[in-house]
């Protein structure tokens, strides 16, 4: 089978010749991988089944209205971002939150929103034909992400009340975002000419204990936004792949309801989310990406550990297709070389690398 071959067949829920593989890293992990195996391909190394193509934005990037200018970088939003140092790695977090000064539908009206046509397409077609081989993707975790994404610009607190109370101007600011990635996702699949297998998602529906609204809210405010991107990427012959941290093991019915076709980035922590009970319950009907726990066993198991996961995720998890192999989330800098390793080898059916 050829890694497109792998990927749809087990998203038919039939089983493959060996279980598809993503990988996910932060960036000192891929220092400290491509340190290992010198100029390799890592993608390569690991046998990973999925690639991704994208549309470079081309658009002016400027600090929001009315701030400092001061930050290390700034996204199409003008939302600042700076660096900081933490034990094991550094990460770029929000320090200027420009969507959090519009206060009023007249700031809406007057705020400098991206457009999507500030991005360039016109190499989707020809990355597509390169990775034909391979199951090809377009977007990511941070489309249409309403809550994480819009928070990095106005505050996690701020957003969660503009949801639980239905604020028209915090409403409006989320609905310019998501209007802006739908309308980026459906240039984008369009370029990519049917060569689009999979639209990547993201929407962090759960927390460690359970859901992040009830599911009343979750249903009104989150299930028709999320919705028109699952219909797009059917319209356009390619599945929808949603990436969810925490536990949702609740929503799973009203995701299989919308169409879902992949869940993503899937937790084996939360107590509701035990991969033998959800491959039961929701099986047939959802494939399950991740699994393979970047909290414990990678960090604080041994390889054989590792392996032990793995074969445990593959013989339960991936019977009958359904299942793509893969971290839960980016594999901390605290993760050993090894355990890494063992992950990638068991699934790839060798002794090492």
């Amino acid at each position: 089978m050829t890694a497109k071959e792998r990927v749809l067949a087990a998203c038919r829920h039939e089983q493959p010749d060996r279980v598809p593989l993503q990988v996910y890293l932060t960036p000192e992990v891929t220092q400290q991988l491509q340190a290992h195996f010198g100029p390799r391909d890592l993608y390569e190394v690991f046998g990973i089944d999925l690639r991704g193509v994208g549309a470079p934005y081309k658009g002016e990037i400027r600090p929001g209205p009315k701030m400092a200018g001061k930050a290390d970088h700034y996204d199409e939003f003008g939302v600042g971002y700076s660096r900081s140092a933490y034990e094991s790695g550094a990460y770029y977090e929000a320090s200027e939150l420009a969507l959090a000064e519009i206060k009023t539908m007249a700031d809406v009206a007057r705020y400098p929103w991206p457009s999507a046509a500030d991005y360039d397409y016109s190499g989707v077609a020809e990355a597509c034909e390169a990775l034909s081989d391979f199951a090809v993707c377009f977007g990511g975790a941070g489309i249409p992400d309403i809550l994480n994404g819009v928070s990095r610009g106005r505050g996690m607190e701020q957003v969660m009340v503009d949801i639980a109370t239905e604020d028209p101007v915090g409403v409006a600011v989320i609905d310019r975002r998501v209007d802006h990635y739908y309308d980026y996702c459906q240039r984008g699949l369009e370029a990519g000419q049917g060569r689009i297998d999979i639209l990547c998602l993201g929407e962090d529906c759960g927390n460690q204990e359970g859901r992040m609204f009830s599911p009343a809210c979750f249903d009104a405010f989150f299930v028709p936004r999320l919705q028109r991107f699952i219909d797009l990427a059917h319209e356009h012959g390619a599945l929808a792949m949603m990436h969810s941290c925490g536990d949702t093991h609740e929503i799973m019915p009203t995701f299989i309801e919308m169409g879902l076709d992949i869940l993503d980035a899937m937790q084996p922590e939360p107590a509701g989310m035990d991969p033998a009970e959800i491959k039961r319950l929701y099986g047939e009907e959802l494939t399950f990406c991740g699994l393979i726990s970047t909290q414990r066993t990678l960090p604080h198991g041994t390889p054989e550990d590792v392996r032990r996961e793995v074969r445990e995720r593959i013989e339960v998890v991936g019977k009958g297709g359904g299942y793509i192999c893969s971290p839960a989330h980016c594999i901390q800098p605290d993760t050993p070389i090894e355990n890494v390793l063992a992950l990638y080898s068991e699934a790839l059916g060798c002794s090492e690398l």
